[in-house]
């Protein structure tokens, strides 16, 4: 049987979390200073493997960082035109969650608070 991909496929990240810091971010930051924003700011440990998220303040730009087995990794995008549209959060919140489908939409330019996800069905587990 044919088997299409979802976003639950999609956003099922094996227990990878992505955070995204809601608070401008100088985007001159390194591996260890973003680390320390990680443990200080936001509350995580960025050992942890999770991917977390920074925006520059124009929010032309985005740096992702994780933890990759043996050293920080950082991933960088600055689109050629245009800007990304960030989540809107509550007051005093320092991150959101994001699903792995949430961030793909998020890089590729999509504003996500246009986009509403209707309810769906969802078949109970069985107990065995």
């Amino acid at each position: 049987m044919l088997k299409l991909p979802s976003l639950v496929d999609l956003d099922d990240t094996g227990g990878v979390r992505i955070y995204l810091c809601t608070s401008p971010t100088d985007m001159r930051k390194g591996f260890d200073t973003l680390a320390a924003l990680v443990r200080d700011s936001l509350g995580y440990d960025p050992l942890s493997g999770h991917l977390f998220l920074f925006v520059g303040r124009r929010r032309d730009r985005i740096k992702l960082l994780y933890w990759d087995r043996d050293g920080f990794a950082l991933w960088y995008k600055r689109p050629e035109k245009g800007t990304f549209r960030i989540p809107a959060s509550k007051p005093g919140m320092a991150s959101i969650e994001l699903k792995a489908s949430e961030l793909a939409m998020l890089l590729d330019g999509i504003d996500l608070s246009r986009l509403k996800r209707r309810r769906r069905f969802c078949r109970p587990p069985k107990n065995i």
